[in-house]
Order: structure tokens, then sequence, then C-alpha cells
């Protein structure tokens, strides 16, 4: 795909995310630029984005509370040792946490979610007006041994990952933008929901190269 090419594929997407926006009642930015094209994005490897799917599951039932010795298990049983990330590393091994670190880490279902889209788990995103259907999403890991999941992950192509990262963007926006204004958030979305899909796709598209702690959600 050649530079000029690129540029007329970023800006399809931004139309078709934008006509998708209006039709469902949410404000849109005329000026909010196209996302990267496919031929800028860095996606990340099936193995990368299998790891990150399983290591925010575990960070998400650890929130929840599910007890270490368990969580230890699970990260021996789906080799999750030096997967976590940094601060999740530092939750994981913790047994003394805030009830915010806590809350903050059940959030990361939402991310997993993403995850287990973009691996073919999870036929679709639905609007963010909704939280994710937990028990599912920890029973695609849990029925599966990690060569099973790894056996049934298929990574979406970059073009579908893509049309989700701009949708996103621009959710995001409509959210900041309300709690700029002191209003409601825009066509019952969840600014929660949208924050972690924003992050984990950022994460998937390779925004800016940054790894999992410092991923951007600029509006």
């Amino acid at each position: 795909m050649d530079d000029d090419s690129a540029t007329i594929d970023a800006a399809e997407r931004k139309k078709r995310s934008e006509k998708r926006l209006e039709i469902e009642g949410v404000p849109v930015l005329a000026s909010l630029p196209a996302i990267e094209s496919q031929q800028e994005a860095k996606i990340r490897s099936q193995p990368e984005v299998e790891a990150r799917a399983l290591s925010l599951l575990v960070v998400a039932l650890k929130g929840e509370g599910l007890e270490q010795e368990l969580v230890d298990k699970l990260i021996v049983s789906y080799q999750l040792a030096g997967r976590f990330s940094p601060n999740e590393a530092l939750f994981i091994a913790s047994l003394e946490y805030t009830s915010q670190e806590r809350i903050n880490a059940t959030w990361r279902y939402e991310a997993a979610w993403v995850m287990l889209w973009a691996l073919g788990f999870v036929q679709k995103l639905s609007r963010p007006n909704r939280l994710i259907d937990v028990p599912t999403a920890v029973t695609l890991m849990r029925e599966r041994s990690i060569d099973e999941f790894r056996t049934c992950a298929r990574l979406r192509p970059a073009t579908e990952i893509l049309d989700e990262a701009d949708l996103i963007y621009r959710y995001h926006w409509a959210v900041t933008d309300a709690r700029i204004n002191s209003e409601d958030t825009p066509a019952g979305i969840i600014g929660g929901v949208v924050y972690e899909r924003h992050y984990a796709l950022n994460w998937l598209i390779g925004y800016m190269d940054q790894d999992w702690d410092d991923v951007s959600t600029d509006t």
C-alpha cells in the first residue's frame, strides 16, 4: 500500500466511524484526525495478544478476590511467569492492596474482552453501553489448556482491529467532552468501558510503541 492509499484508507475508516456514531446519537468532532493507517500501525503478534489476554484475566480475577494460591496455579498453568507488566507483577505478588487497586484490576476484564475479541474468541464488540459478560470471559480461559487456547486463537486482520481502534477513539472523545462540560455521558455509553477498550486497542495497534503500563488514550 503506497502513502496515498494509506491516507485514503485511514480517512475512509474515519468516515465510517463518524457515520456510526451519528446514527447512535453520539457527538462527533469532525476535526478529530484519522488514526494510523494499516501501513503505519504496528499490530501486536498473536503470541503477544494471547499472553496479554490471559494476563489481564488473571489480574482481574485476583482483583475480584481469587485466592493467591489459585492465582499462582493459573500463572503456572498458563505459562504467565514473566508475562505481566511491571505494575501488574507488583499487584500479582502483593498480599496487601487497596480497595482502589482491586477495583482497577477488575476493570481489566473489559480490556481482556478486547483481547479475546482480537483473537477470535468473541464474535463482536458491542456498543460500550454495558459491562462484559465476566463468566463467559473466564470460561473462555478456564475451559482450555494453554495449548488449546493457542490452537483455537486466530488473530483478526489488521483492518478489523484498526476499525475498532478508530471507533473507540471517537467514543472516548465524546465521553471526555461530556465530562469536561459536566454533561451526562451520551447515548448511554459507559466511560470506564470506553477507557479500557481504548487502552487495549491502542496497545494492539502499537500506538506510539508504548508498553502496556504506559499506553496513552489521547483524544
